[in-house]
C-alpha cells in the first residue's frame, strides 16, 4: 500500500512539473509566481509561438525578474479584457506593449514609459487612398478593439474633419485581412504591428493616423506600490545595461 501511495505521489509530481512554465519553482518553494498577462499575438513585444512565450518584453521582464529575485510565468489573455483580469487578480502585471492612458490609469497602476510607437495606417498594396481620404471621406478602418489605438480614433472622431466608422477586431490580423479582403478600406495600429505586416501581406504603409504618440509601460494593481517600486527599479537596471541594446537589436523593434 505504502508503494501503491508513493507511485501515485510521484505521478502526480511529474504532471504539476509538466504544467508549470519553465523556470517556475512553486513545486519547490512557498515563492509566489507572479503572472504576467500578454497578448498572444503582438510581434515582436510578446506573442505565443508553440506554447512558449515570446518578444521584447517577455525577455525584458524575465530579466528583471532575475535580477529582483522575481518569478514570473506569462499567460495569455484576451486583449480586450486584459485590465479587468489585471483588476481582478487573476494576473499581477501586464508587460505587453500596455499604452499609458488617463482611462486606464484610473484603474491601474503603471511604472515609468521604457518605448515610444506611433499610430499608423495601411492601406492594401494597390489601394490610391490619400491618409487625408481615409480620415476625412468616410471611409471604414479596422482597429483591435480594446487598444488605445481604437480609444484614441474614437476620440478624435468628428475633429478637423475626421468623418470615418470605425470596426472593431479582437486582433489586429483580423482588421489586417479584412482590409486585404475589402471588407474594410484601412487599418490602424501602432507601428511596430505594422511592420509586422508589411513583409507579409499585401499591405503598404500610408501616412501617420494623426493621433497622439503613445508610451509603453508595465501595469500593476493599485494596491499593490511594492511591485510597481521593484519593477521600476527593474527598468532602470535594465535600461542601463548593455542588454537593453541586444534586446532592441533581436526583436528589432527600433525600425
Amino acid at each position: 500500500m505504502l508503494k501503491f501511495f508513493k507511485s501515485i505521489f510521484c505521478t502526480v509530481a511529474l504532471a504539476l512539473a509538466i504544467a508549470l512554465p519553465a523556470g517556475s519553482l512553486l513545486a519547490q518553494d512557498s515563492q509566489k509566481t507572479l503572472i504576467n498577462g500578454i497578448d498572444a499575438d503582438f510581434k515582436n513585444f510578446a506573442y505565443v509561438e508553440l506554447g512558449e512565450a515570446k518578444g521584447f518584453d517577455i525577455d525584458m521582464i524575465n530579466w528583471i525578474a532575475e535580477k529582483k529575485g522575481l518569478k514570473v510565468v506569462h499567460q495569455a489573455v484576451p486583449w480586450a479584457a486584459i485590465i479587468t483580469t489585471l483588476k481582478e487578480n487573476k494576473i499581477d502585471l501586464i508587460a505587453s506593449g500596455l499604452s499609458y492612458s488617463e482611462e486606464r490609469a484610473e484603474q491601474v497602476s503603471f511604472t515609468k514609459p521604457y518605448w515610444t510607437i506611433k499610430q499608423v495606417i495601411l492601406v492594401k498594396n494597390d489601394s490610391d487612398l490619400t491618409v487625408e481620404q481615409v480620415l476625412t471621406g468616410g471611409k471604414t478602418i479596422g482597429v483591435q478593439s480594446g487598444t488605445t489605438d481604437m480609444s484614441a480614433m474614437e476620440e478624435h472622431q468628428g475633429q478637423e474633419g475626421r468623418n470615418y466608422t470605425l470596426k472593431g477586431y479582437t486582433s489586429a490580423l483580423l482588421a489586417v485581412e479584412d482590409m486585404v479582403n475589402g471588407r474594410v478600406d484601412a487599418a490602424v495600429m501602432n507601428n511596430s504591428k505594422a511592420d509586422e505586416f508589411l513583409p507579409i501581406k499585401p499591405v503598404k504603409l500610408l501616412g501617420l493616423a494623426g493621433i497622439p504618440e503613445e508610451n509603453f509601460a508595465i501595469a500593476v494593481n493599485k494596491d499593490n506600490p511594492e511591485l510597481l517600486a521593484t519593477l521600476n527599479e527593474g527598468l532602470d537596471l535594465i535600461m542601463s545595461d548593455p542588454y537593453w541594446k541586444e534586446l532592441i537589436d533581436k526583436w528589432e523593434i527600433d525600425k
